[in-house]
């Protein structure tokens, strides 16, 4: 049986915003799966970032989804704007909603793929009541707002505990759930979260920081899958 295939998404914070059309297109061309977008307001988290005119812009230079990480509150009102920009997938904090449910449902409606955000210190069971509406689990391994972090090693545990949640699901005659992680994944560490189930890898500075010498991305993205199939292997 083959290895199951491992998503990466460079994450676009990293990337030179002087040149953003150039650099969504070069991880492209290097096999990214998704372009990652994190979406925060100064309000949940203290850090200002970008909006649906941004999501719109790339859109025409990539044909991969785009991965959009609402860290924002209120989220309702954003999700139609990310959805005409371009969004594939949505994924929000549980936090941030005053009625999960109905956010999920939402971004559904707009033709998104929807997925709930869990924060190092938030519980799996904030999951346990809204399986049948998730397409994606995004597990933060560090607290979320700031760039360059370290990969909090208890992310480990809760990604196990959440593969075994998600494989219970599926194997009950649920819908497939990506089960994505993100901050802190580098090259000497993408084998064991793999390990522990993450079947998506969002990279920011691992990625944008480790540029080929004709500043495409393909030597870093290679490390990064020829790594990360190391977690099947004996």
């Amino acid at each position: 049986m083959s290895a199951p295939s491992i998503r990466i998404a460079p994450s676009i914070l990293s990337a030179d915003f002087a040149r953003l059309g150039e650099e969504v297109r070069a991880i492209e061309k290097a096999g990214a799966d998704l372009v990652h977008f994190d979406v925060m307001d100064n309000h949940y988290v203290p850090n200002l970032t970008i909006g649906p005119l941004v999501c719109e812009a790339i859109r025409p230079h990539v044909g991969i989804g785009i991965d959009v990480h609402l860290m924002v509150e209120p989220v309702d009102s954003l999700i139609p704007l990310f959805a005409k920009a371009g969004a594939n997938i949505i994924t929000f904090h549980p936090e941030a909603s005053r009625h999960v449910d109905r956010t999920l449902q939402l971004i559904r409606d707009h033709g998104c793929k929807a997925g709930l955000v869990l924060n190092p210190a938030t519980p799996v069971q904030v999951l346990d009541h809204v399986w049948d509406r998730l397409d994606m689990v995004l597990l933060m391994s560090v607290n979320p707002g700031f760039g360059g972090q370290k990969f909090i090693p208890s992310t480990l545990a809760k990604l196990r505990t959440i593969r075994a949640a998600i494989n219970a699901h599926v194997a009950a005659g649920g819908q497939p759930i990506s089960l994505e992680v993100d901050g802190g994944v580098k090259v000497d560490n993408i084998a064991e979260i793999v390990r522990a189930g993450a079947d998506t890898c969002v990279a920011g500075s691992a990625v944008f920081g480790a540029p080929d010498a004709d500043g495409g991305y393909h030597g870093v993205m290679q490390a990064l899958r020829t790594e990360a199939a190391k977690a099947f292997t004996a």
